[in-house]
């Protein structure tokens, strides 16, 4: 890309992208409104206890920053990591890495979400019971 030209994207100009289980992201910066190429900028909304489904990126790393909200960040094939999280921490997902955010608060959490791709490949997960 060779253009040079900044774009501000208003709140009434951004697009749902992604339902994935109880979490909605809606994209700022993206190919389609900014021409983006090598990024990706959004917010995740997750309602009070509710959570996105497990899933994977494919093609690209991921960095979340914690706006509003506390809750559990589940990784491992089967969630079997967590972690606590709340407004302020920052959180990087490799390519690859299962990975599923939790909302056990009480108000929707709110997530910055920022990728390295301006087309993401998502695979969800299925969970095995075998343990």
């Amino acid at each position: 890309m060779n253009n040079k030209t900044v774009k501000v994207i208003k709140p009434n100009e951004r697009r749902e992208e992604l339902v994935s289980g109880q979490m909605t992201r809606v994209e700022g910066v993206s190919r389609i409104l900014s021409s983006a190429e090598g990024i990706h900028l959004a917010i995740a909304t997750i309602p009070p206890k509710q959570q996105s489904s497990p899933h994977h990126h494919v093609n690209c790393e991921s960095a979340i920053y914690v706006l509003t909200g506390n809750g559990v960040f589940l990784s491992g094939n089967n969630l079997e990591e967590s972690v606590e999280i709340s407004a302020g921490d920052f959180i990087y997902i490799p390519p690859g890495a299962v990975h599923a955010p939790l909302n056990s608060g009480e108000t929707i959490m709110e997530l910055i979400v920022a990728r390295n791709s301006d087309v993401e490949i998502v695979e969800e997960w299925t969970i095995s019971n075998d343990s």
